[in-house]
């Protein structure tokens, strides 16, 4: 069955609206500035327009979880990076904060996001390639010197091995002086979709998801203003999905956390204002935005009617948006910026809470710094001079996208049913349904790409002769330099300390307690994540995918 429509708003929900969640909302946050055209004589724009479903900063959302939305608060600018050392991201952290940038997103080499310290046989090419090394917890500490930590805002994309970067970053810190109970951020610790679509995985679901909801609950009490999960569609979308499935994959692994989060003892109304949610921004602007539209709808559905929760904050699908890597290009790099910013357009559009812009070069390497300013400037264009931000869903009561809301919605809707019908999320990834429905999508659109039918500018038209371009590379000797400054942490530090921490990280997860203080011990005694990642796997086993193909 097709979802419930939502009445189109009249004069009096709109009068209603006025007086109480707008009301209130500038209350909160007064409007920026008084907003106006340049034509005519610079009138005034109003706050909202359109007959569209709904209201913002009211159940379900669709036309956005605030009222003022982007007038009073500009979307968290994030530009992610990572790579080399931590050093040397630490310099490009320190670029982009003086760029403009508004938030901090850490990109981890893969040994870290698996649980591998550099110099592990296993991790030697991959040492820094793509993401920052990160062995101990003087390596966090490297990468955000010179940064409050109580000041900035900090999303780390890590999952398998997330609760130990968390007790990384909180250790760090403590050393700064911070108390906990300031810190804002995100950490992604969302490992379904790992093994649905990404594959950084390590150790079984069972304990996976039980570090998933330790960490959760241990931020209830100690870092109340961490969003403990971004549960992720863009890893989904970057695998070759389709928006729906996007949609449909992404809230059935965040219905799975919440059942998980419920069986372990969480209060809903406690845990789910910190949910939080990451999506893929694709190239079909308008299909993008009804995406986000559809979701923040059917989330507030799923948590009102399936669970019962009670809090206004439960029901807001508040999400971080990244543009779409997968449709970068190495021919005709340039064509990339164009893309980001149709990308970046359908996030704000459609709504976004903090924004990632892709960089121009990234299907060939690292984005070099150059690269990585256009990539920033392409949002504070958006924000500051495009006046899309200015008027709260500006698309909302379009026929084209009111009606594409309604398909997505009811696509994904029947995707769900069908995960239902498997026994959910998990049993559907265990089963490799889910991995073979995303390689079935990336195969069509593969095959209509090599067809001509859809059409990709620079690789399969229009393309024309290119002179080499230009890669960046990280520094020579950042490797070596990881290498030696690990050996020189495990030479100092108290060796002792180091495995009676270990061990009582394994007596927790032989046990029943929450993970995240065994875990907090041992990196502040300076204890590796290769370390700390062989005790776990030696308690929890190693996972073994599914046959798929």
């Amino acid at each position: 069955m097709p979802p419930e429509p939502v009445p189109a708003t009249d004069a009096d929900d709109l009068a209603r609206w006025r007086r109480g969640a707008y009301a209130r909302a500038q209350a909160r946050h007064a409007e920026r500035r008084r907003f106006a055209t340049s034509a005519g004589l610079g009138s005034q724009l109003d706050v909202l327009y359109g007959g569209g479903p709904g209201l913002p900063g009211e159940y379900p959302y669709t036309r956005g979880i605030h009222a003022t939305m982007y007038r009073s608060r500009l979307w968290t600018m994030r530009q992610y990076a990572g790579f080399g050392s931590a050093r040397e991201t630490n310099r490009r952290f320190q670029l982009l904060l003086s760029s403009g940038q508004t938030g901090l997103s850490v990109a981890f080499d893969l040994p870290t996001q698996i649980g591998y310290d550099s110099d592990h046989p296993l991790a030697a090419p991959e040492v820094g390639a793509v993401g920052v090394p990160i062995n101990t917890l003087r390596d966090l500490e490297q990468l955000f010197q010179g940064i409050p930590l109580g000041e900035v805002s900090t999303s780390m994309t890590i999952n398998a091995t997330a609760p130990i970067l968390l007790a990384m970053y909180v250790a760090a810190a403590r050393r700064q002086g911070v108390d906990p109970t300031r810190l804002r951020g995100t950490v992604q610790n969302d490992i379904l979709k790992e093994y649905a679509a990404r594959g950084n995985y390590r150790f079984r679901p069972a304990p996976s998801l039980r570090l998933v909801t330790d960490l959760m609950a241990w931020c209830a009490r100690e870092v109340p203003q961490w969003n403990t999960i971004s549960i992720s569609g863009y890893h989904i979308r970057e695998a070759g999905s389709t928006a729906a499935q996007e949609v449909a994959f992404t809230l059935s692994n965040a219905r799975a956390y919440v059942r998980a989060a419920l069986e372990a003892g969480l209060e809903l109304d406690e845990f789910a204002p910190r949910l939080s949610f990451f999506f893929n921004a694709h190239n079909h602007l308008f299909e993008e935005v009804a995406k986000f539209r559809a979701a923040r709808r059917m989330w507030a559905r799923i948590m009102k009617e399936e669970f019962g929760a009670r809090k206004e904050e439960s029901c807001m699908l508040r999400f971080h948006t990244q543009t779409a890597g997968s449709t970068l290009t190495s021919q005709q790099p340039d064509n990339n910026a164009v893309r980001v910013a149709i990308q970046a357009l359908a996030a704000v559009l459609g709504g976004t809470q903090s924004l990632h812009t892709n960089s121009r070069d990234e299907a060939l390497s690292l984005p070099s710094e150059e690269s990585a300013r256009l990539a920033l400037r392409t949002q504070q264009v958006l924000a500051f001079e495009s006046g899309v931000a200015d008027v709260v869903d500006p698309l909302g009561g379009s026929p084209l996208v009111e009606a594409l809301t309604d398909v997505l919605e009811a696509r994904a809707n029947a995707l769900m049913r069908e995960i239902d019908a498997l026994g959910g999320s998990i049993a559907a990834i265990e089963s490799g349904w889910m991995q073979r429905e995303i390689h079935k999508s990336a195969l069509a659109w593969q095959r209509a790409v090599e067809r001509g039918d859809e059409v990709v500018v620079g690789v399969n038209k229009f393309e024309q002769p290119e002179p080499p371009a230009r890669i960046f590379r990280p520094a020579a000797g950042a490797r070596e330099q990881v290498l030696a400054e690990l050996s020189a942490v495990r030479a100092e530090r108290d060796a002792a300390r180091v495995e009676g921490t270990l061990a009582a990280v394994a007596t927790a997860a032989r046990g029943r307690d929450n993970m995240l203080p065994p875990i907090l011990a041992a990196v502040d005694a300076l204890a590796s994540i290769g370390e700390i990642c062989a005790v776990l796997e030696r308690e929890f086993g190693r996972y073994q995918p599914p046959e798929v193909l």
